[in-house]
């Protein structure tokens, strides 16, 4: 035997003779049940997160730029005299692309720049979802172009996840109870507990066909609820 294998070898016997703790060995020895809990609690949403878009073309990038920066400033005085707060609008993706035409077949010809697009978009939060089919018509009107897009969220679901926490906890002693009664056996002291929350994405509402609309309709907007859930993991000892 090599020098390694035989270093290798002490050191797999020590880690062999390293004594388990007796409170680990009895938790493991000990009889357990397990069993998840769950519990889900629904709530209104009470914020709309919009995602609005101003795209814009011309000849030259100047030209986009600056029709597109007189669109979207019109939209964000808008949004301000409407009574959204300063920190609930933010930029969220700027571009300016050049427009090209491809000579056919292409291999003869290098592609052609023809002009410019440029495009600006802006996440609006809205407080109010009383004011969210006027906002939507009113930024259309203004020069919204792009997107559309509406997702309804709760701006803090720390009170309804607590809720539902708690219920799922209540959950998970009732059936643990409920087979160790069938089983014929008494439920011991909790041995671990864990938690796993499902949080909902911001449910999204398609608001595209806005484009095609008026200036004196409101769009019909349904928030509807949105659902939180949590599971709860518990082990816990049987008495004997």
């Amino acid at each position: 035997m090599t020098y390694l294998s035989r270093q290798f070898a002490a050191l797999v016997t020590a880690i062999l003779l390293v004594p388990v703790p007796a409170a680990l060995a009895t938790e493991e020895a000990q009889p357990q049940v397990t069993v998840t809990g769950e519990a889900e609690v629904s709530l209104a949403p009470d914020m709309a997160i919009l995602q609005l878009t101003v795209s814009r073309e011309a000849d030259t990038a100047r030209e986009a730029l600056d029709a597109n920066s007189q669109a979207m400033a019109d939209v964000l005085v808008a949004m301000r005299e409407d009574g959204v707060a300063e920190r609930d609008l933010q930029t969220s993706s700027f571009s300016i692309q050049p427009r090209y035409v491809y000579p056919q077949p292409r291999n003869e010809q290098p592609p052609r720049i023809v002009g410019y697009t440029v495009r600006n978009s802006l996440t609006v939060r809205v407080r109010d979802l009383s004011s969210l089919g006027t906002l939507l018509d009113q930024s259309v009107t203004l020069g919204v172009n792009q997107g559309g897009n509406v997702q309804f969220t709760n701006d803090n679901p720390a009170a309804v996840l607590e809720q539902a926490r708690a219920a799922a906890v209540k959950d998970a002693l009732a059936r643990a109870r409920t087979m160790a009664e069938a089983a014929g056996v008494k439920l011991g002291k909790v041995l671990e507990i864990s938690e796993q929350s499902h949080v909902p994405d911001p449910r999204p509402y398609l608001a595209e066909r806005s484009m095609a609309m008026s200036a004196s309709d409101a769009v019909p907007v349904a928030a509807g609820e949105n659902s939180y859930r949590v599971l709860v993991h518990m082990r816990l000892a049987i008495d004997q």
